[in-house]
């Protein structure tokens, strides 16, 4: 069967006819250039410096703090590896979280290597990090914190500005990954006292290939890619001009829309957890209970497979995803998870469901109709799941 139902918007998100439309003229009639200095290559770079502005405005920077990047990973990495190897003459700590997305660990794994030292943060059953233990974890050569806005897997959203003003009193620099947030949830970098932010296009409504990260005003980070002199020597490279067309315009719509949307959006995650939870026994909702994500709806149900509950609910039309990795190739459950306290059979049989604007109660309805049957279904196969059914009876 097609797939009818999207439901993995935390994975990525369709291009937005909006977007869409201001992007072709990029591709063809408008197409030169920005470094150039004849018409065309003007037309270009007006388009880039509009995109700056409005994905600026959204967080509440300035256009000049805002660098366009190829997506949320090199973004990470710019802000990670960047303010380390400018600073490194300063302190050699860096503290961030267990439940990261793997562009922010696999890059604190990198820098490990090469002489610096990092604290990764417990997090409570909710998914939050303890300002304790952030205050505890700091240390004289401290030089840099980076802690998740909302969590990719589970929605939970970190209390970003407490962080950004522990971080200000003590002189350390606080980037956060607000991949997942961005467009979904307010964001003011001012208020929020954040010194670094790492954004992706494609989800919220603009194409893969193109992100952006903001960087504050005298924070010193070294580049990644050496080059030409585009984005003010921070990121060579000839411009993806349609690309940042895109990403301006679906931070613009996402921000203006948010007030309408993030409701709904909430209303039907609210529905759809508790149609979960109230009609599958032995269920649990992952994450913390309202701070979180509005579109996200993670949940473990007990004597199932991930894995195989994905094939049943795409095979019925519904794509999502699930808290285990094992459909990328590796048998580990989800990391995030288990920092959680979920054991590892239960972090396997876990489902994502992420929501954005293209959804309908209709298909959550739909949803809510056959994931029940499918769980059950699974469940039957499970030695375990007949034990329990047994000691019932």
């Amino acid at each position: 069967m097609k797939t009818k139902i999207y439901m993995d918007h935390a994975a990525t998100t369709p291009v937005r006819q909006e977007v869409l439309a201001e992007m072709l003229p990029y591709f063809t009639e408008h197409y030169g250039n920005a470094s150039g200095i004849y018409v065309v290559a003007k037309e270009s770079k007006k388009a880039l410096e509009h995109a700056r502005a409005q994905v600026a405005e959204a967080i509440h920077a300035k256009p000049t703090e805002i660098y366009f990047t190829a997506g949320g990973s090199e973004s990470d990495n710019m802000a990670l590896r960047g303010v380390a190897e400018a600073m490194q003459q300063k302190g050699n700590h860096i503290i961030t979280t267990k439940i990261e997305h793997h562009a922010i660990l696999h890059t604190c794994e990198y820098l490990e290597k090469h002489g610096f030292a990092v604290t990764y943060l417990d997090v409570d059953e909710n998914g939050k990090i303890r300002m304790e233990d952030l205050k505890a974890a700091i240390r004289p050569e401290t030089i840099l914190i980076s802690v998740m806005f909302a969590n990719n897997e589970i929605g939970t959203i970190q209390p970003i500005a407490e962080i950004g003003k522990l971080a200000k009193e003590k002189g350390i620099v606080f980037h956060t990954d607000a991949v997942q947030a961005m467009g979904h949830v307010p964001i003011d970098v001012e208020q929020m006292q954040i010194d670094l932010l790492s954004i992706s296009g494609h989800k919220l409504g603009a194409p893969k290939g193109i992100g952006a990260i903001y960087i504050r005003t005298g924070i010193k980070v070294c580049p990644l890619i050496f080059g030409g002199a585009q984005e003010k020597k921070m990121r060579a490279g000839t411009e993806n001009i349609p690309g940042i067309v895109g990403l301006g315009k679906a931070v613009e719509l996402a921000v203006a829309e948010m007030p309408e949307v993030t409701p709904r959006l909430e209303k039907m995650r609210d529905r759809l957890i508790h149609g979960i939870l109230d009609t599958i026994p032995y269920s649990k909702l992952n994450g913390h209970p309202t701070d979180r994500l509005p579109g996200n709806c993670n949940i473990s149900f007990e004597f199932i497979e991930g894995e195989s509950m994905l094939l049943l609910l795409d095979a019925a039309g519904i794509a999502a995803s699930s808290g285990s990795a094992c459909t990328s190739g590796s048998l580990d459950p989800s990391h995030v998870l288990l920092a959680i306290g979920l054991p590892h059979e239960k972090a396997h049989g876990s489902l994502r469901l992420t929501l954005d604007w293209d959804n309908t109660d209709a298909e959550i309805d739909e949803v809510l109709q056959k994931l029940p049957p499918i769980v059950q279904r699974l469940r039957e196969m499970s030695p375990l799941y007949e034990e329990i059914m047994k000691q019932q009876n």
